[in-house]
């Protein structure tokens, strides 16, 4: 075989091979005229190779002269002939009618032996489909980062083998306080609390670098306000794209209103305990107490007896007795599980009835300023008059006397969305310490010299027999407040129902 035979025979096996790639060819001349395309042009234009052959390229690829895209092909292809450098390009061209598809270009330039350009080649591969996978992916992420951001109870951070924050995102801004550019490469230990920062901290790093993983059911972490809260932490092993540890990643789930519910059910359980134990002791103290103001009833008709006894000294004996007996009744009130008469309220209307009560009590002598804010439209709730009353009537008397030189006596009620009505009661007295705020609901614990202990142990399971909370922020010095929350009365049964 001669050489002209093979090199006619080589031509023809690569004209075959690009006929039959699945990439398209364009040639064309230095004016952008088609010398050449394959099989796959002609599918994707639905055009014959002697009807484009001839033809101005972009008025093919671009049908309008002053579509954008098309200026920038004619952009890129004249760098290409002029500076004889290949380039790249990645537009939409309209094929199968109105149909679009994205083509990645490969321009290059074919050189003359005299180094003249004679021709540009256009290499081009369909990337429709994997650009719409890559989207479709990144729709995903950006739809699972944005529901992560949503929940402000979960963050994730990460940090390098240092402790170096490198990646804050995904909550973490809610949770801490602290926004990216403040935080990012500060060490992770400034979210943890000054006093186990290192200690807590390394021992659960060193752990993870151990097993990979670590899990702490429940540990304390620091917001900016330096205001520490429960969470969840769990922190594994950071891998980079050669799967070598690179960091730790971390991820909190804030607890702090489970741990709210998990202490009310206890307090609950407490209470009831309590409850049943107070009964019982109500009932034994009530047969001898039966028994004492008998007794002196005979004695202080015994004339003779009487006149050896001095007459204030069974006063006191009296006094005494009615004493232990007033509280033996108000362990049965808090002990004795009360039948709720319920009807539908307007809890603004049993704030408004209490309020003119406290005129009566002394202790109003003080300049105490009462604040009303009563939101209008606040959604009915269901639950009985008298002993809700019971509740206001205590806690305002609470903050009055909290106040003795004076101060300002605030009531808020407000809608929580559809399902909640919110009261809050705020004085500014002398507030509550930190360490007896745990037991300020239990039983027969009061601060007070002449308190019995029971009215707010009374007022919390009123609340929770009407399915309410109630929960208490202070700080001492500077203020009490209540937080009261009852459900509203069901869509249905305000229409159904009139109380």
């Amino acid at each position: 075989m001669t050489t002209r035979n093979t090199k006619n025979g080589l031509d023809a096996l690569a004209a075959r091979l690009i006929d039959t790639a699945e990439v398209i060819f364009f040639y064309s001349d230095p004016e952008a005229r088609v010398i050449f395309c394959n099989n796959k042009a002609e599918r994707l234009m639905l055009r014959t190779k002697q009807e484009m052959l001839g033809n101005d390229l972009f008025g093919m690829l671009y049908q309008e002269d002053i579509d954008v895209k098309q200026q920038m092909l004619k952009a890129v292809f004249d760098d290409v002939v002029k500076f004889q450098r290949s380039n790249t390009f990645d537009g939409l061209i309209s094929v199968f009618g109105d149909v679009q598809r994205l083509i990645s270009w490969q321009i290059s330039p074919v050189l003359s032996p005299s180094q003249e350009t004679e021709g540009v080649l256009f290499v081009g591969v369909d990337v429709t489909r994997m650009r719409e996978r890559e989207d479709s992916h990144k729709k995903i992420d950006e739809t699972i980062k944005n529901i992560f951001a949503d929940i402000k109870e979960y963050a994730l951070y990460v940090s390098n083998l240092d402790g170096n924050i490198t990646y804050y995102g995904m909550g973490s801004e809610a949770m801490f306080g602290w926004n990216r550019n403040e935080i990012i490469f500060k060490h992770v230990s400034l979210l943890h609390p000054e006093d186990e920062a290192k200690g807590k901290l390394s021992l659960i790093l060193e752990r993870v670098r151990v097993s990979g993983k670590h899990e702490e059911p429940e540990i304390q972490l620091k917001r900016k306000n330096g205001e520490t809260f429960p969470v969840i932490l769990t922190v594994l092993q950071y891998l980079d794209a050669d799967s070598k540890v690179s960091g730790y990643l971390f991820i909190a789930k804030d607890i702090t209103e489970r741990k709210k519910i998990e202490y009310q059910m206890f307090q609950s359980e407490k209470l009831a305990a309590i409850g049943q134990l107070a009964a019982g002791m109500a009932h034994e103290i009530n047969n001898p107490l039966f028994v004492i103001s008998g007794r002196l009833e005979m004695l202080s008709k015994k004339h003779e007896f009487f006149r050896r006894i001095k007459n204030s000294d069974l006063k006191i004996i009296n006094q005494q007795a009615e004493r232990i007996r007033k509280l033996v009744d108000r362990v049965l009130l808090f002990a004795r599980y009360k039948p709720i008469n319920e009807v539908k309220l307007d809890i603004n209307n049993v704030i408004e009835g209490v309020l003119p009560l406290l005129s009566y009590q002394k202790i109003l002598g003080a300049k105490i300023e009462i604040i009303k804010d009563l939101a209008a439209g606040v959604l009915p709730v269901r639950g009985d008059q008298n002993q809700l009353e019971e509740v206001f009537i205590n806690l305002f008397l609470n903050a009055c006397q909290a106040m003795p030189q004076g101060g300002k006596l605030t009531i808020k009620t407000s809608n929580l969305g559809d399902h909640h009505v919110e009261i809050r009661i705020s004085d500014t007295g002398c507030g509550i310490p930190e360490k007896n705020l745990k037991n300020i609901f239990m039983p027969f614990f009061s601060t007070k010299s002449t308190g019995t202990g029971l009215g707010l142990s009374i007022c919390h399971n009123i609340i929770s027999n009407h399915n309410g909370s109630v929960e208490v922020e202070s700080v001492e010095n500077k203020g009490t407040t209540f937080v009261i929350k009852f459900p509203v009365v069901k869509t249905e049964e305000q229409g159904g129902k009139n109380g």
